[in-house]
């Protein structure tokens, strides 16, 4: 039976029923426990678990990293919050150099099952240095996975699931989304990793996208049905490993992709999804696979710049008429 619950609720309680089912499971973070967490996440999760599982760390995000995937090489499975993916580039020497290369380095014999977690992304007007997409740049990383959900029901989902990965797992949220509410099963459910979704079914045009660039997505599908345009939404879900072959499907009906995300152009997550498709779908596609993305500057503060440098519902959909050959 399900309920709707806000996203951030969704969130903790994947942490409650891991850590209720697996006592090597902690969380540890600035803020966590005694605040219950920046964004609410975690509220309530001290009281129950006690200061040895739900552990406040200082303002140090490479040295709680470095504690975080020793004791994951000895057998617990930590639950890794960080304020913003702004503030984890600190801890990128652990996540890249120790986390995600263990496995290798030894031969098999030392993993690293850790779930880093935390806001990524804009949020508004937070100016710059608060506002990068990290998923290219982490998911460049062999090694690790890279989860962006776009609602509760996948966020719980797949957050189970990473919580019981024997790999490094970067969780990816939004600040935006947190109070955002959906229907959740109360029964148990796992979502696997790797696996995108096709949220909404159609025939002239494949839209692919994730996060909360998803809202986008769907917005420009709702826009393009009152002229007429049938669009087919796929959310990504997970970015490594990246389902390329849903979108293939889709696209051998479409024989057309437009791609929205939050990152920058360079090395995006739509330049490699882009690649395979031209590269294994290329006699199916009836117009060069087309994207959106943000801007190829840091984002400023003022908000008519943040609007002019996010992906927006008008410019999708005048780019998916331009892969329709509808406009120019």
């Amino acid at each position: 039976m399900a309920r709707s619950i806000a996203f951030r609720e969704a969130l903790r309680e994947a942490m409650n029923e891991e850590m209720r089912r697996d006592e090597r499971v902690f969380l540890m973070g600035e803020e966590v426990a005694e605040y219950n967490g920046a964004y609410k996440v975690s509220q309530g999760m001290l009281d129950e678990f006690g200061p040895k599982r739900v552990i406040d760390t200082p303002i140090s995000e490479l040295g709680f990293t470095a504690v975080a995937v020793g004791a994951a090489q000895n057998g617990l499975r930590p639950i890794v919050e960080y304020m913003t993916w702004n503030f984890a580039v600190l801890a990128l020497d652990q996540i890249l150099n120790t986390g995600s290369k263990m496995l290798a380095m030894s031969g098999g014999q030392l993993g690293c099952p850790i779930v880093f977690r935390g806001p990524n992304g804009s949020a508004g007007q937070l100016g710059a240095q608060h506002s990068t997409a990290f998923e290219s740049y982490l998911a460049n990383i062999p090694g690790v996975k890279v989860i962006s959900p776009s609602n509760p029901y996948d966020a719980k989902g797949l957050l189970k699931s990473a919580i019981r990965d024997d790999d490094p797992v970067m969780f990816m949220e939004s600040e935006v989304m947190y109070g955002e509410k959906g229907d959740v099963p109360q029964e148990e459910y796992l979502i696997p990793i790797g696996k995108a979704d096709v949220k909404k079914q159609g025939n002239d045009v494949t839209i692919v996208s994730y996060n909360k660039m998803m809202k986008v997505a769907l917005g420009a599908a709702a826009e393009l049905e009152k002229e007429g345009i049938s669009a087919e939404v796929i959310d990504l879900r997970t970015i490594r490993p990246l389902d390329w072959m849903t979108v293939l499907e889709s696209v051998k009906k479409t024989n057309r992709l437009v791609i929205v995300e939050e990152q920058w152009p360079m090395c995006s997550v739509s330049s490699e999804l882009g690649y395979r498709i031209q590269k294994e779908g290329f006699d199916y596609l009836d117009a060069p696979v087309r994207r959106i993305t943000s801007a190829d500057a840091p984002l400023h503060y003022a908000p008519n710049l943040v609007a002019m440098a996010l992906p927006d519902v008008a410019r999708t959909v005048k780019l998916v008429k331009e892969v329709m050959y509808l406009e120019k």
